[in-house]
């Protein structure tokens, strides 16, 4: 197990870091350029070839800026499943065309999924990014089917940056091959890519916060320098460490394929809570102006808030974990 970031990783990182600071209107063309939308795709399928370490690094800088693009969705969920669908011809020229960004796909699962999922035959709610997906794929029967014709239609999503729809499935093709597995293996991998998104987001929340708190003067002096805040980010910090350290051993579980089903719900049982309270913290922390729309961190709570019933709460995988380490799991509600 190695929690360092490599030389390359932290290469990825600045890269990805440079573009999310244009702000551009075309972000996930540009990521895609530089290789992001294939990163997990094997070399000969025109992908990178890259573990789930480096796919971990891109979600924390995603995290960062609450980035509107699809590679929880695109590059991680349905480029797993169909990986795990490989030897399917269909599925490789998928493979390809996703790698180069000329096409996204999204899972028609739940985005609350985790060790179950609705048969896609009927109307599938709360589907991430399939409004502007290219491809849809769908589990129906124990099998992963390519979406012929679907109605998609938006709801409203408390994170705006990753907007959900409602799809009703007319007319699919079926892929060869145990889709159930496919799609099992794709919520464990975006569980564990998301911890490091959760990272990242509260990664950002402390910066800012303590930035606010050196600038911004109150009796005389920096907020930063009264006792009671201090304790407040410096426990905060703490509890970053720990939130890293198990999204690190998530992704370098997930690339290993060593311990993953507990490494996993460990990252997202901590991961989760951090991020929420980070971003809480960082509101509250901010006065006034955090409460406005002006200032970013409402977008950043949303999304951590949002986060945390994505693929499994983190009550869910606690009762995942427990008997995986033989302990008395809690009780998980409806």
């Amino acid at each position: 197990m190695n929690l360092l970031y490599t030389d390359v990783e932290t290469d990825l990182r600045a890269s990805v870091a440079d573009l999310l600071g244009t702000h551009s209107t075309d972000l996930w063309p540009r990521l895609a350029a530089v290789g992001v939308s294939g990163l997990a795709v094997p070399e000969e399928l025109g992908g990178q070839g890259a573990s789930y370490r480096e796919l971990a690094v891109v979600a924390e800088e995603l995290g960062r800026s609450v980035a509107p693009v699809p590679f929880l969705t695109s590059a991680v969920l349905a480029t797993t499943a169909l990986l795990e669908l490989s030897e399917d011809a269909s599925a490789r020229s998928l493979l390809s065309r996703l790698s180069s960004g000329a096409a996204t796909a999204a899972l028609v699962v739940p985005l609350s999924s985790w060790e179950s999922w609705p048969d896609g035959r009927g109307l599938v709610r709360s589907v991430a990014d399939a409004g502007s997906a290219d491809v849809l794929l769908v589990p129906i029967e124990g099998r992963l089917h390519l979406v012929d014709a679907a109605d998609v239609t938006p709801v409203v999503a408390l994170d705006e940056t990753r907007p959900l729809a409602d799809v009703a499935i007319t007319a699919t093709t079926p892929l060869a091959g145990p889709g159930d597995d496919a799609v099992r293996a794709a919520l464990v991998a975006g569980a564990g890519i998301l911890a490091s998104e959760q990272v990242g987001i509260a990664t950002w929340c402390l910066e800012t916060t303590v930035a606010y708190l050196k600038e911004r003067h109150q009796f005389g002096r920096p907020l930063g320098s009264f006792q009671a805040l201090k304790h407040r980010v410096a426990d905060l910090w703490q509890s970053l460490v720990l939130a890293r350290a198990a999204a690190r051993h998530a992704a370098d579980a997930l690339t290993t394929g060593v311990d993953v089903p507990i490494a996993v719900s460990v990252a997202q049982s901590l991961c989760s809570t951090v991020a929420v309270r980070a971003a809480e913290e960082c509101l509250q922390l901010h006065g006034g102006i955090g409460m406005t729309w002006e200032h970013p961190v409402h977008r950043y709570l949303k999304r951590a808030k949002a986060n945390e019933i994505a693929l499994g709460t983190p009550t869910r995988h606690r009762a995942t974990l427990a008997p995986l380490v033989d302990l008395a799991g809690p009780t998980v509600g409806a």
